[in-house]
């Protein structure tokens, strides 16, 4: 039963094998995804900007990331599965200092409470 789901785990891998390099992502980090949007016959590239509060099951098949962000007053998520082959590329802007993996507290705050502090690049 075991040497089934490695075999099965194995060839879900290499169907999953991305055209691109998909950075590593944490929460904290301020990320600028490009998603390609099909309407009609038109395509167009959709950015969307915003804070990763979460990132579930890593960089397997099944992995999602969520990126908040404030619109017009309003918080907007969006859950993005890491593989999805609409993502043209994934953008770091800027990496918080965070001590937790998951940051739904941010969702009730506003202004200079919801900023976090960033961590220096180490080059």
């Amino acid at each position: 039963m075991a040497e089934k789901k490695e075999t099965k785990k194995k060839k879900v891998s290499k169907k999953l094998k991305p055209s691109r390099s998909i950075p590593k992502i944490k929460p904290g980090f301020k990320v600028r995804v490009h998603q390609r949007i099909v309407e009609g016959k038109k395509e167009r590239i959709q950015v969307f900007e915003g804070l990763v509060i979460a990132v579930k099951h890593g960089m397997e098949p099944g992995g999602t990331f969520t990126v908040r962000r404030t619109s017009k007053g309003f918080g907007v998520e969006k859950i993005f599965p890491i593989h999805l082959p609409t993502i043209e590329k994934i953008e770091i802007v800027s990496r918080g200092k965070v001590r937790r993996a998951k940051l739904y507290y941010m969702r009730e705050l506003t202004g200079r409470k919801a900023r976090l502090k960033e961590i220096e690049e180490k080059k």
